[in-house]
């Protein structure tokens, strides 16, 4: 199971890394003043709150292919997870950028910034602290979410788990440890998390 764990961090790193750095551009574009841009992530985010996460992993993994993407399972889940969680992360930060009062809009309006300006260097950096919370437990639903990439053969944490319990009928013990393993990652992230907000205060 310790190799199933080795790919379930690395997967969900992956996929932290590409669903921050989406989720914050696609924010940055919700409050923008581009309405096309806007609706776009708007239907966006309306899909990904609606649909499952696991019909989306389907949709990923079976749909690209058909299209010319040709991916490996594991990158599969990384796009999937990734795909699912930067819509959260999005509204994550657009929740974020519009709770800073709009006075701090207008007095960078003022002295000349333009939106763009104003929103980079003045709202986004005030929001960091308020978004770290909220930001931090959308991603220790990604990791929790990639359990679900078993389905498509992903040998990470439950995989491994439902291969040995295959082998060995003890679906209890194996559970139990599969529990723990999860305890110990989301611990570790929710640890960084807390370090990262003290950092911020």
């Amino acid at each position: 199971m310790l190799q199933g764990a080795l790919v379930t961090i690395e997967i969900s790193l992956c996929a932290m890394v590409v669903a921050t750095l989406v989720g914050v551009v696609f924010g940055l574009i919700s409050v923008s003043d581009f309405k096309p841009a806007r609706a776009a992530i708007r239907a966006y985010v309306y899909f990904v709150r609606g649909t499952p996460t696991l019909v989306q992993v389907f949709l990923v993994y079976f749909a690209l292919p058909r299209i010319g993407f040709e991916l490996s399972a594991f990158w599969s889940g990384v796009v999937a997870l990734a795909f699912n969680s930067a819509g959260f992360i999005s509204e994550i930060v657009r929740g974020g950028l519009q709770s800073i009062d709009v006075g701090q809009t207008e007095a960078a309006l003022a002295i000349g910034m333009t939106n763009r300006q104003s929103t980079m260097f003045i709202l986004l950096p005030q929001s960091l602290r308020r978004i770290t919370p909220p930001l931090t437990n959308e991603l220790i639903s990604l990791v929790k979410s990639s359990s679900l990439l078993s389905v498509i053969s992903i040998a990470e944490l439950t995989r491994s788990a439902q291969v040995i319990i295959a082998q060995t009928f003890t679906p209890f013990e194996l559970y139990a440890a599969l529990a723990v393993y999860y305890l110990v990652i989301i611990s570790a992230l929710s640890w960084l998390s807390e370090y990262i907000e003290k950092r911020l205060a």
